[in-house]
């Protein structure tokens, strides 16, 4: 599994890339506040902490075991779609504690969400085998390494299914960063030409 800077600058660089964008060009140009500066700041941590999120566990086994061991929290593993679910609930409570306005802090939640996923994408990436549909189904997954065998290994439409529901995967996380950040203050519109 990746380190845990590789999660956050994944986060941060790629599927939040327009929201870096925008800042540095605010900051080139010098149109920024420093009230906008902590907003800035307030989403880079939660997105930051919740990429990290679903190895929660890591820090108190690293304090109390002195193991490494991040993956269960009890019989409930952190690396699944029901545990990374959790992160909409404690983003929005950053959210409405940051903002209180009940809208943004849902909007919070789901930058949180959409940084928890990315987690999830990036092991998967590395071959980790997750356990996406905890507690309905139990067993690990790893989605990336069906579409990495080829169509050598596999027929030709369990191979396309695959691919295309990582795709689908990846584009839901990018598009529910995307529009979090849309509600958060970053405009996404396009400019025809005059």
């Amino acid at each position: 599994m990746p380190y845990p800077v590789a999660h956050v600058m994944f986060f941060v660089f790629c599927i939040c890339a327009i929201a870096v964008y925008t800042t540095l060009v605010a900051l080139l140009r010098r149109d920024i506040s420093s009230r906008n500066i902590m907003h800035i700041l307030l989403l880079l941590f939660v997105g930051a902490f919740f990429a990290l999120y679903p190895d929660i566990m890591a820090v108190y086994n690293i304090l109390v075991n002195g193991t490494v061991e991040h993956c269960q929290i009890g019989p409930i593993p952190t690396h699944s779609l029901f545990f990374s679910s959790s992160a909409i609930l404690f983003g929005t409570i950053i959210g409405y504690v940051a903002y209180r306005e009940f809208g943004r802090a849902v909007y919070m939640g789901l930058f949180a969400e959409a940084a928890s996923l990315s987690h999830l994408f990036l092991d998967d990436l590395d071959g980790a085998d997750i356990q996406y549909f905890y507690p309905i189904y139990n067993r690990t997954i790893s989605v990336f390494s069906y579409m990495d065998n080829g169509l050598a290994r596999a027929d030709l439409i369990p191979y396309l299914l695959t691919s295309y529901a990582y795709i689908i995967f990846i584009f839901t996380v990018m598009m529910l960063a995307l529009f979090a950040l849309n509600h958060l203050g970053f405009e996404f519109r396009y400019r025809s030409k005059k």
